[in-house]
């Protein structure tokens, strides 16, 4: 399995693993996998001819008082994880390839986004709209694995 931090990297190998026609599905995670996730891992090997998996904990999803800080990250472990259930790529970016400076453009997804956790958390939903938007672009995925955990968010996900 190939990881890659950097944007310029990510397009080379995906450019490679394009040649063939093959269907590209997109597992995105911010790490600390566990069951829930190897089995989107196992529906996207079941449907596509190739997988890749993101690690990126998204800093614009955390709010005031959220501890980013403590978030965990066994990238070590979740990427022995990943290759033993045969992806073929982990894009585990720096937060600098996904917010470059000068970056000012976020993606909100109203309404929907407003109610339950959004009013609790202001922003939440925009941080996870916008790097999921940032992942479909840098990724062209032809499918995307999402668990079912948190309905809101997966729903957002949907509208956006």
């Amino acid at each position: 399995m190939q990881i890659v931090r950097q944007l310029d990297p990510l397009r080379d190998a995906l450019t490679e693993i394009r040649k063939d026609g093959s269907k590209i599905g997109l597992v995105p995670t911010m790490g600390a996998l566990h069951r829930g996730h190897m089995r989107l891992v196992e529906v996207a090997m079941e449907q596509c001819d190739k997988v890749v998996a993101s690690i990126f904990v998204n800093p614009a999803q955390f709010g005031e008082g959220e501890d980013l800080d403590a978030y965990p990250r066994p990238e070590a472990e979740d990427a022995a994880l990943l290759e033993a259930a045969g992806v073929e790529l982990l894009w585990a970016p720096t937060a600098e390839q996904i917010y470059p400076e000068g970056y000012a453009t976020n993606v909100t997804v109203g309404g929907i986004s407003d109610g339950l956790c959004g009013a609790a958390r202001p922003g939440h939903f925009d941080g996870v709209a916008t790097v999921v938007a940032k992942l479909f672009n840098q990724i062209r995925p032809d499918a995307a694995y999402f668990g079912e955990k948190d309905y809101q968010q997966l729903a957002i996900i949907r509208q956006m």
